[in-house]
C-alpha cells in the first residue's frame, strides 16, 4: 500500500513537471502589430469600421475560400514568414474564441485595417486600431497571461516571443497626403517623417519595456504604384512623390531600428526592406512570372477606384499573375515574393523546428473572370 502511494505521488509529480516544461516554457509564438497588410480579422469585428475584408472575393484562395479578414485573396507576408519559421499563425485579438490557452499556443494578431503609427491616421474609417491602441491591447493580453501562469513564466514567454510591426503606409495615404487631415498642411515631407520617427521610437521603446526582445519592423513598398495611386494620376503612372516618401520613411526607420538595437538592453531588432524587389516586380512583372502590375485583379469594371473588392466585382482570370489584388493590397503571389525576399535578406530560420515553407494556395476558378 505504501509503495502504491509513492508510485502515485511520483507519477503525479512527473505529469506536473511535464506540463510546465512542455506546456508553457518551450513554445515560441508571435505577436503582430500592423494595418490591413497584416490584419487577419480584427476589423471584421468592428461593426462600424469602413475598412473591412468581410465580403467575397476576399479570402477566395485561403482555407475554405470564404472571407477571413485578410485584405487579399490569400496569405499575408507575416503569414508566410511565420510559416517558414515554424511559428503558429496568431488569431485576431477580437476573435471571440480567443482565450489564455490559445494565446499561449498561437500568440495574437492586433493588426487593423486603416491603422497607422499616428492616432489620427485613418480616422475616416471610423473604427480601427492605431499602433498605440494595439500596444494597449497587448498590455491587457499580458495581464491575462500573468494571471494564468504567473509573472516569472509570463515574462519569459513574452521575452522569447517574436514580434512584427508593420505600419506606415496609411500615415501617408490616409493622412498626410489627404487635405482633409491637418497633418497635410502642418508638416513638410521631412518634418512629417521626423514626426513619425519620434512617435515610432516611443512606441517601440514601450514594446521593449513590455518584453519585446525579438522584433522585426517592415518597411514600405513603392506605395505610389498601388492601383489607387495610379488611377488618381493623370497619366496612370506611379506617383513619384509618394514613392519618394516611402524611400525616405525606409531610410529613417532603418536608422531608428539600428539605434534602438544598440541602445535597448538585449534587443534584437531588425528592419525588413523589400522596396527594391517590389519596385522591380512592378517595373518588370514578366521577369517574376507575372503579367499585370498596374491593375487590381478584383475590380468593379470601369468604375474606379472601387476601394474594396465586392461580390459584384469581376476577377482576373489568373490571380497568380497579378501583383495587386485590389486597389490597395498585393495578391497572395506578390506577398509570397515579398516574404521570400525578407526571409533571404534577414536570414530567418525555423524556431519551433516544425516549420516549412508555406505552399501557395491552389487557385480556384475565377467567377466571371476577365
Amino acid at each position: 500500500m505504501i509503495k502504491s502511494k509513492v508510485e502515485i505521488l511520483i507519477s503525479t509529480c512527473a505529469i506536473f513537471l511535464l506540463f510546465f516544461v512542455h506546456g508553457y516554457d518551450c513554445k515560441i509564438v508571435q505577436f503582430i502589430f500592423g494595418d490591413s497588410l497584416s490584419d487577419v480579422g480584427n476589423n471584421n469585428y468592428l461593426s462600424k469600421s469602413l475598412a473591412r475584408a468581410s465580403l467575397p472575393w476576399y479570402g477566395i484562395d485561403f482555407g475554405n475560400g470564404l472571407p477571413n479578414g485578410r485584405f487579399s485573396n490569400g496569405r499575408t507576408v507575416a503569414d508566410i514568414i511565420g510559416d517558414s519559421m515554424g511559428l503558429p499563425r496568431p488569431p485576431a485579438f477580437l476573435d471571440p474564441s480567443l482565450n489564455e490557452d490559445i494565446i499561449l499556443e498561437n500568440g495574437v494578431n492586433y493588426a487593423s485595417g486603416g491603422g497607422g503609427i499616428l492616432n489620427v491616421t485613418g480616422s475616416y474609417f471610423i473604427q480601427k486600431f492605431g499602433l498605440y491602441k494595439q500596444i494597449e491591447l497587448f498590455q491587457g493580453t499580458q495581464e491575462l497571461i500573468k494571471a494564468k501562469i504567473g509573472k516569472a513564466k509570463a515574462d519569459k514567454f513574452f521575452q522569447e516571443a517574436q514580434y512584427v510591426v508593420a505600419l506606415g503606409s496609411n500615415d501617408f495615404i490616409n493622412n498626410y497626403l489627404m487635405p482633409i487631415y491637418s497633418d497635410s498642411w502642418t508638416y513638410t515631407d521631412d518634418t512629417f517623417i521626423q514626426h513619425l520617427m519620434e512617435t515610432l521610437r516611443k512606441q517601440l521603446t514601450l514594446l521593449h519595456g513590455l518584453g519585446a526582445r525579438h522584433l522585426m519592423v517592415f518597411g514600405l513598398g513603392p506605395m505610389g504604384c498601388i492601383p489607387l495611386q495610379r488611377v488618381l494620376s493623370s497619366s496612370g503612372g506611379c506617383q513619384d512623390r509618394t514613392n519618394k516618401l516611402a524611400l525616405s520613411f525606409n531610410r529613417a526607420t532603418s536608422q531608428l531600428i539600428s539605434d534602438l538595437s544598440s541602445s535597448l538592453p538585449n534587443a534584437t531588432y531588425k528592419f525588413g526592406d523589400a522596396y527594391d524587389v517590389v519596385n522591380d516586380l512592378i517595373s518588370n512583372p514578366n521577369k517574376y512570372g507575372f503579367t499585370n502590375s498596374d491593375l487590381p485583379c478584383c475590380s468593379f469594371g470601369r468604375i474606379r477606384p472601387a476601394l474594396t473588392c465586392i461580390p459584384a466585382s469581376t476577377l482576373c482570370k489568373d490571380r497568380s499573375k497579378y501583383v495587386f489584388w485590389d486597389e490597395y493590397h498585393p495578391s497572395d503571389s506578390a506577398n509570397e515574393l515579398v516574404a521570400n525576399e525578407l526571409i533571404k535578406k534577414l536570414g530567418f530560420k525555423p524556431i519551433n523546428q516544425t516549420g516549412s515553407a508555406s505552399p501557395a494556395p491552389a487557385m480556384a476558378p475565377a467567377p466571371g473572370g476577365n
